[in-house]
């Protein structure tokens, strides 16, 4: 069923609720204004906005172009768009959000109502430990975000919404460009990072190449058992057969090229993965099983306290080392801070930090990355000036008072998969 009339669904008060969904301290775009600034007088603005937005007299700006490091020490680009863009966008994401919440498969977890990352990766634990899972696939799409071909997105948006206004809207923003050093760049292909909208716009493109063609290949072509987890653009596929992981990678290379995707050959790896790999392994005299990355952590194949075959899951040693990096320069630069105040924004980082990767097996790992920090924090101190001095005995009790210790924040897989999905 297609919908053909949803922008008198963006209202006033859904653009209220849009704006105040924003961050308040995100980067400004083009405009310069910031939501202080437009919070000022914010019911004049709004009404202005909405009237534009329904008489066609509303104008997307390009975005602002700006690059963040990556872990491996290249350049992520993003797109910062205006403050007016991210309020309305909002606000059609929201309603469009409505109707593919419907469509969308349950091994699709990125940027969903009532899903996150910690979802996804104890799908994929669950899932490895519970089938017969023998075979990884690790698939990565090659700067996904930049190669999005803007005539499928527009084929596969018409599939269910007819509302020639809204589309009109959302092609404005993809073909709005963006501005890098003084110049506009038009936009031919792909959606920005950063971006409100482009996360379900990625959701959407993916779910008619991947998603459905995946869900198709597995009831006609599997010969064995099957897993998928996606989150955005990263997925990881199991299989309980190796004939069945080299086809489908086969197939998907293709599919992928149909729409003007490729795989990064890089990083997409089909490795022996599972509770028999480590012995097959061992047989064929062939070392250790291969370990495989997803959303921050190493998915290695280990043992239970029971004996029985479990899924490791660590830290991502170079995001590891990257984040400890920013922590480095950053305790150097507030060096001369109180010590209560440094303390006190260590903390938060620390506690930021465990509340994402306290995961059950991977306390060991938190315990070096605390250590590291304390050390970091020390060195800090000692440089003060030339001739202070820190007691290991007083640095202790500062540790003691501002730092949290390693321990596990979250549940383990099974717990929390089967709660959220009871049987």
């Amino acid at each position: 069923m297609q919908f053909t009339a949803l922008l008198h669904h963006v209202t006033p008060q859904l653009l209220r609720e849009s704006f105040y969904a924003l961050r308040r301290d995100a980067a400004v775009g083009v405009d310069g204004v910031t939501w202080r600034d437009y919070e000022q007088d914010l019911t004049e603005r709004l009404n202005r906005l909405h009237r534009a937005v329904h008489t066609g007299a509303y104008r997307c700006r390009p975005s602002r172009r700006v690059y963040i490091p990556k872990a491996d020490g290249r350049q992520r680009p993003l797109g910062i768009a205006s403050l007016e863009d991210k309020i309305v966008q909002q606000a059609v994401s929201t309603v469009l959000s409505m109707i593919y919440e419907e469509d969308f498969l349950g091994f699709s977890y990125g940027f969903r109502l009532g899903r996150g990352q910690h979802d996804a990766l104890d799908a994929l634990t669950v899932g490895i430990k519970s089938r017969h899972v023998n075979w990884i696939l690790d698939a990565d799409i090659q700067s996904f975000f930049d190669e999005i071909d803007h005539d499928w997105m527009l084929k596969f948006l018409k599939h269910r919404i007819a509302d020639k206004r809204l589309l009109r809207l959302i092609c404005k923003w993809l073909k709005a460009g963006v501005i890098e050093d003084g110049c506009r760049m038009a936009a031919h292909k792909g959606t920005p990072q950063g971006a409100v909208i482009s996360p379900l716009l990625a959701n959407i493109y993916l779910h008619y190449v991947l998603d459905l063609w995946t869900r198709q290949w597995r009831q006609r072509h599997a010969r064995g058992a099957m897993i998928v987890v996606r989150y955005a653009d990263d997925s990881v596929f199991g299989f309980q057969k190796e004939q069945d992981a080299q086809r489908f990678l086969e197939d998907m290379q293709a599919r992928m090229h149909k729409f003007g995707l490729t795989l990064n050959t890089s990083k997409t790896r089909l490795i022996e993965f599972g509770r028999f790999a480590a012995s097959n392994r061992r047989r064929r005299g062939a070392g250790k099983p291969e370990t495989f990355d997803f959303l921050g952590f190493t998915h290695c194949c280990g043992v239970g306290r029971g004996g029985q075959f479990n899924v490791i899951r660590l830290t991502v040693k170079k995001r590891m080392r990257a984040t400890l990096e920013a922590i480095r320069l950053e305790l150097m630069r507030r060096r001369h801070h109180p010590v209560p105040v440094v303390g006190k924004w260590l903390r938060t980082v620390v506690q930021g930090y465990f509340a994402y990767y306290a995961v059950p097996t991977n306390l060991y790992r938190l315990g070096s990355f605390r250590s590291e920090v304390c050390r970091a924090w020390r060195h800090a101190l000692k440089r003060r000036s030339q001739r202070h001095r820190l007691p290991w005995d007083r640095f202790l009790r500062l540790v003691a008072r501002y730092l949290p210790g390693p321990r596990k924040l979250h549940p383990y897989p099974e717990e929390r998969f089967y709660a959220s999905y009871p049987r």
